[in-house]
C-alpha cells in the first residue's frame, strides 16, 4: 500500500491518471499510516520477536508502548475524511492501474480498513494468550495488556462518536478528554427550589445524547443514520452543556432504579436522566464522581 499506491501519487509516469481531487492529498487519503506502519516495522515487530522463546513476556511489549497505540486513534477520526475522498474518486483509473501493478484482488479501500481491524484484534489475540497461560510468569502483565488495549479500543470508539458532534461553537478538545459517551432519556426542571419528581414525570422525556468530558457534560440531538453499509454515519446536534466544576448529583431518584438527576448551579436546572440499565448508571456515576 504504502509503495503501490501511495509512493505512486508522486510518480510524474503516474501523474496524467491522478485525478485533481487526490492531488497533495495523500495524508487525507493514508491519514497517519505511514507512522503506524514505521512503528510496527522498526519497534513493535522486533519487541514481539524477542519474546519467541517466551510469549508470557508479550503483555510487557504492550505496556512498555502502551502511548504508541494512541496513533490508531488520529488514524480512526481521519478515516471519515479518507472514505469520503475515496467515494468520490474509487473508479478512477490511477487506482485501477496502481491494483493492477501489485495484482491485489481487492481494492486499496480494503487495505484502509486493515488497521482498524487490527486493533479490535490484539484484544482477541492477548485473550487467547491469557487462556494458555494461567499459571506462568507475566499473566498479571498479559492481563494488564487486556485492559489497556480494551481501554484504547473505548476510547477510540468514544472519539469517534465525538468527531460526529455538530453545532458546537469552539473547540472541543478544550474540554479535556471524552471519558464516556451514550444515549439517555432525559427530563429537564428549570426552576429554583427542589423539583417535585411527580411533576416530571408526567413530561415526555427528550432523548438525548450525552458525552462526559474531563472538564463538561455536553447534551446533543443524535440525528438519523444517513447513507447504508459501511458508509452509515451518525452526527449530534450540539444542544448545551454544564460544567462539570458547577455540577451535582444525586444518585437514586425515587421509582426508577436506572435514573439519576444532575443538577446545575445550586439546583437551578435540574436533569433526570434515565440509563439503559442499573449498570450502565452506575459506570457513569463512577465517571462522574472520579471528577467532581
Amino acid at each position: 500500500i504504502w509503495q503501490g499506491y501511495r509512493a505512486e501519487m508522486d510518480n510524474p509516469a503516474m501523474l496524467i491518471l491522478l485525478p485533481p481531487v487526490l492531488r497533495n492529498r495523500k495524508d487525507v487519503l493514508f491519514g497517519n499510516m505511514p507512522e503506524i506502519y514505521d512503528f510496527h516495522n522498526k519497534i513493535f515487530l522486533h519487541s514481539l520477536e524477542n519474546c519467541l522463546g517466551a510469549p508470557e513476556r508479550v503483555g510487557c511489549c504492550f505496556l512498555d508502548r502502551r502511548e504508541d497505540f494512541q496513533m490508531y486513534e488520529k488514524y480512526c477520526q481521519n478515516k471519515p475524511r479518507s472514505e469520503s475522498l475515496w467515494r468520490q474518486c474509487s473508479e478512477s483509473s490511477f487506482f485501477q492501474e496502481c491494483q493492477r501493478k501489485l495484482e491485489h484482488k481487492l481494492g486499496l479501500d480494503s487495505y484502509l480498513l486493515k488497521p482498524v481491524q487490527r486493533l479490535t484484534k490484539y484484544q482477541l489475540l492477548l485473550k487467547e494468550l491469557l487462556k494458555y497461560s494461567t499459571s506462568c510468569d507475566g499473566v498479571q502483565e498479559l492481563q494488564e495488556a487486556l485492559v489497556a488495549m480494551l481501554d484504547l479500543l473505548k476510547s477510540v470508539n468514544d472519539s469517534m462518536h465525538q468527531i460526529s458532534i455538530t453545532g458546537y461553537d469552539g473547540d472541543l478538545s478544550e474540554l479535556g478528554k471524552v471519558l464516556m459517551q451514550g444515549s439517555f432519556s432525559v427530563w429537564t426542571g428549570h426552576r429554583k427550589g427542589p423539583t417535585k419528581m411527580k411533576d416530571l414525570a408526567r413530561f415526555k422525556p427528550m432523548q438525548r445524547h450525552l458525552f462526559l468530558y474531563e472538564k463538561a457534560l455536553v447534551f446533543c440531538k443524535k440525528r438519523e443514520e444517513h447513507g447504508d453499509g459501511y458508509d452509515k454515519t451518525s452526527s449530534y446536534s450540539f444542544k448545551h452543556f454544564l460544567k462539570m466544576n458547577a455540577v451535582g448529583i444525586t444518585e437514586n431518584v425515587k421509582g426508577d432504579h436506572r435514573k439519576f438527576e444532575i443538577w446545575y448551579s445550586g439546583r437551578e436546572e435540574v436533569y433526570v436522566v434515565q440509563a439503559q440499565t442499573v449498570d450502565l448508571k452506575m459506570a457513569w456515576l463512577n465517571e462522574i464522581r472520579k471528577i467532581l
